[in-house]
């Protein structure tokens, strides 16, 4: 049976955090970069502290330096790091732990995009292109374009997800991996139990029809 990993993104505070971990994510993601849900590297390490060892630490970034991104490694044990901005693959090969690349997809989307990266990083991460802004978008894009997996890395799919559409996501695309933040959200940087809870579900329901 195919198994979609699920990271929960934006987290900044421990109780969410713990809420994720009980509800089946395998990847919790902070935001180092300017976010409603933006956290330095002390309340990341506080968020972080009792995410058992099995689930991926993932810090957020916006073309950073390498060494603010070692510093977050170092402050609070992060497992791999997602690049949303214009950083360069020779950046990439730079970092002490495991790369996710964003990749912004819109209406002319080529996969090509991506090829620079390839031998680089270990996953990409498919989110979609909004003129003007990097990182997350809360948007999501047409998971139908023709050839939106580039197939050389494991792809992690945001953009606009939701418990109502996840299921759909998975079908057409059989992604490694989701990735959510808003869609799981009383308010911004807080997130809602029951809605977590209906992800992590629809998740694994998917997984039983592909």
């Amino acid at each position: 049976m195919h198994r979609t990993r699920i990271k929960i993104c934006g987290i900044t505070n421990g109780r969410d955090a713990a809420l994720a971990v009980a509800a089946g994510a395998d990847a919790i993601g902070v935001i180092f970069a300017r976010s409603a849900r933006q956290v330095t590297v002390a309340q990341a390490a506080a968020a972080l502290a009792e995410v058992p060892p099995p689930v991926a630490r993932i810090g957020v970034f916006v073309d950073p330096t390498a060494e603010e991104v070692a510093a977050a490694v170092d402050g609070c044990g992060l497992t791999a790091v997602q690049l949303s901005g214009y950083e360069s693959p020779e950046l990439c090969d730079s970092l002490v732990v495991l790369v996710v690349k964003a990749i912004h997809i819109g209406t002319d989307f080529d996969s090509e995009g991506a090829e620079p990266y390839r031998g680089h990083v270990a996953a990409l991460l498919l989110d979609t292109l909004v003129a003007g802004k990097a990182g997350g978008t809360s948007q999501a894009f047409d998971w139908h374009t023709p050839g939106v997996l580039p197939g050389w890395a494991p792809s992690f799919v945001a953009g606009g997800l939701d418990p109502d559409n996840v299921a759909a996501c998975i079908a057409a695309l059989r992604p490694f991996a989701v990735d959510v933040s808003s869609g799981v959200e009383a308010s911004p940087g807080i997130k809602d139990p029951d809605k977590i809870t209906a992800f992590c579900a629809a998740v694994r329901g998917a997984d039983q029809e592909v």
